[in-house]
Parts: structure tokens; C-alpha cells; sequence
């Protein structure tokens, strides 16, 4: 007989990146064949905006998805929990809850971490302790070995499995065409691309000033911006910003795209640049989706991004909020065609070996089995 996992994890919508991956989880054929799996969503969020807000309905959900929790177990019987808590703040106690729950009911926890920030507030008196209890007696999954330093005073290394994340790839080829290359060599103004939400904490005005020494230096670039509006950074405050640097005819904004209109950008562009500081990043899938498309990508060393990007190879690593050091390297990139394809290529071949969803699903699948048989 299958060994029964009870997965309570996030699930679409709202749509994010842990939220996807727990969906892949889901629909994988190959741990569904190999597993009894049952699925909750742990989510109490009803759109992106609804994350991280406090109310009665939300109250009454958390209470229900406890109510519901318990009782799968009661039925189900798992030989295995595999929970993706948040690591720290509000969400953090709702989640510790939920865990202490299904310990104390007697059930082996494994416990797969999407984000990041324990570190941030160990040394707070109740969340020390309330750290202590919790990761008493599970076993961790973290994105990157990078993130291992965010847990190790509450885990042993010999606790934690190191999983990277994985997403499909449609791009149906595994090189670049003869006429993408030429493209990219030959004649065309270099794009950049930028694709994430507007927020400043993921770089956009670092970005926006790194753009602006390079005009200065002479080089030429259109800069594509894709992502969602957000409430401190809409269309006409990112267009207030770009008039500011005197970058109109090099900066243009597209908007939130999906599906084949975001993948146009992706095909188009010369390189992908990130110069993300948000606090909770760890394993931004945009990084994969910009290397399927043999893309160099520029990022920071926020997270588990060193465990993506190799510096050098695939792309670079800047510190953040260097809009200097960024502004070099995306320099470097703008000036050598042949090594933005060199690096592209690099991109793609890790990307293969490494962050396809089938070698993500064949790795959790290992790790559950490892955790089950303990």
C-alpha cells in the first residue's frame, strides 16, 4: 500500500511563488503515484493584497482550517505532515499553531520553508521560545544551503533536506535558434528586462539609477519594466521616477503580463536583471524562468539567489542597493553580445540540470521518502 502524506500547504489563489510550487506538488503524477497524498490549502488569503491583514473572517477561516486539519488526520492517519509555514511575524503564530497541533496528535512533521526571516527574530524573548518548540522534533526543507544560517540555532544540519525549486519548461527548445542568436549579436538595440511587481524593495530604483549612470556613460538600451502596479509604486510614480533620471526614451513600462505576453519579453530580451532587497526573497522563480530562456541574469545576494546565479558564469552578483556595481555589470553585459550568449547558454544548461519541475518533483519525492521511512 501507498504511504499516506497529508500535504497542508499553500495553493493557488492568491497566485505567488510558494503557492505554485505547492500546486506543482499537487498535480505531480509522480508523487501522487508514489504516495497517498491528501491536500489542504493553508492559506487564509483570498488575493495577494488580502496577505498579511488581520479580521474576524479571517479569524473564523484560521479556526475552520484547524477544525478541518484535525479531522483529516483523524481519518486519514498519515505517515507523514508536510506543512510550508511562514518563518516569522503574525503568520508565523498561526502557523506555529497549526504545527504543535499536529505534533502533540502524534504525527511525524516535515516542514518546507518558502520564505525567510527566523533569524530576524530569534533574539525577541517569546519568539525564542516559541522557535524552540517548533522545530522540535521535525525535519526542514529549505530552497538553497544559503538559508541553512536563517534556521541553524534551532536545526541541526543533519535535519535539514535541501530542495530548489523547479518550474516547467515550455520553452520547447533547448538552445537558442540561428536567428535569435544572429539577433542578439547583430544590430539590435540590448533589452533589458525587469520583471517583478513594482515595489521598491525589489529594485526598481536601484535599477532605475544604475540605468541612469549608463545613459550618462553613452551606451544605449531599452529597459523593459513588467509587473504589477502596487500601492507605493503605480505607472505615474514609475514614471515620475524615470522623468527624474531623464531615461523616457530608454525606460518603458508594460504592465502585468501572463502566459505567451509575458514569454514575448522573456524571448526578446538580452539579459534579465533583479536587484531585489525584499526581505522575505529566497528562491524567486523569475531567476528560472529568465534562465529557461537563455537569458544572464544580474541579481543580488539576497536569499538563496547565490544558489541560483553563478557569479561569473551565468550571470552576476551585486550587493544591494549598489546601483553603482549594478550599473558595471549590466555595462559589461551591454558591451560583449558574445558573452551575454555565453552566460545565456551557461543559464540554460543549469537550468536543465538542476530547476526543471521534473528534477524538483524526482527530489521531493527522495526527501518525503526519506522523512516517511524515519
Amino acid at each position: 500500500m501507498k504511504q499516506k502524506i497529508l500535504f497542508i500547504m499553500h495553493m493557488p489563489p492568491p497566485v505567488h511563488g510558494a503557492a505554485m510550487v505547492g500546486q506543482y506538488i499537487h498535480d505531480s503524477k509522480l508523487i501522487n503515484e508514489k504516495f497517498e497524498g491528501h491536500y489542504i490549502n493553508l492559506t487564509t488569503a483570498k488575493n495577494l493584497q488580502d496577505i498579511g491583514k488581520v479580521g474576524f473572517r479571517k479569524f473564523v477561516d484560521f479556526v475552520m482550517l484547524l477544525h478541518r486539519i484535525r479531522k483529516s488526520l483523524k481519518t486519514i492517519n498519515p505517515e507523514l505532515v508536510y506543512v510550508t509555514p511562514n518563518a516569522c511575524g503574525g503568520a508565523f503564530y498561526k502557523d506555529y499553531i497549526v504545527v504543535q497541533m499536529i505534533k502533540r496528535m502524534g504525527y511525524q512533521v516535515v516542514v518546507h520553508y518558502h520564505n525567510k526571516g527566523v533569524s530576524t527574530r530569534q533574539n525577541r524573548f517569546l519568539d525564542n521560545i516559541l522557535y524552540q518548540r517548533f522545530f522540535k522534533g521535525i525535519k526542514v526543507i529549505l530552497l538553497s544551503e544559503c538559508l541553512y544560517s536563517d534556521v541553524m540555532k534551532y536545526v541541526k544540519r543533519e535535519d535539514v533536506f535541501v530542495c530548489g525549486n523547479g518550474i516547467p519548461d515550455i520553452t520547447n527548445h533547448s538552445t537558442c535558434s540561428d536567428v535569435a542568436a544572429s539577433d542578439h549579436i547583430d544590430g539590435k538595440v540590448p533589452h533589458v528586462l525587469f520583471l517583478s511587481n513594482l515595489l521598491i524593495s525589489k529594485g526598481v530604483v536601484v535599477l532605475l539609477n544604475a540605468l541612469k549612470v549608463l545613459k550618462e556613460k553613452g551606451y544605449c538600451f531599452v529597459c523593459d519594466f513588467v509587473g504589477g502596479e502596487t500601492v507605493e509604486m503605480d505607472a505615474a510614480i514609475l514614471q515620475n521616477e524615470v522623468a527624474k533620471r531623464g531615461l523616457e526614451d530608454m525606460v518603458v513600462y508594460h504592465g502585468r503580463k501572463y502566459g505567451k505576453d509575458k514569454e514575448a519579453f522573456l524571448n526578446a530580451a538580452d539579459m534579465f536583471v533583479f536587484p531585489t532587497f525584499y526581505p522575505n526573497e529566497c528562491f524567486p522563480l523569475v531567476l528560472l524562468e529568465a534562465m529557461q530562456h537563455h537569458l544572464p541574469c544580474v541579481s543580488t545576494t539576497e536569499g538563496g539567489i547565490p544558489g541560483i546565479i553563478d557569479d561569473g558564469k551565468t550571470g552576476f552578483l551585486v550587493p544591494k542597493h549598489d546601483a553603482e556595481t549594478l550599473a558595471e555589470k549590466i555595462q559589461t553585459l551591454l558591451s560583449d553580445a558574445t558573452l551575454r550568449q555565453r552566460m545565456g547558454e551557461a543559464g540554460r544548461e543549469k537550468f536543465e540540470k538542476e530547476f526543471t519541475l521534473e528534477v524538483f518533483e524526482k527530489r521531493m519525492a527522495e526527501i518525503l521518502s526519506d522523512n516517511v521511512e524515519c
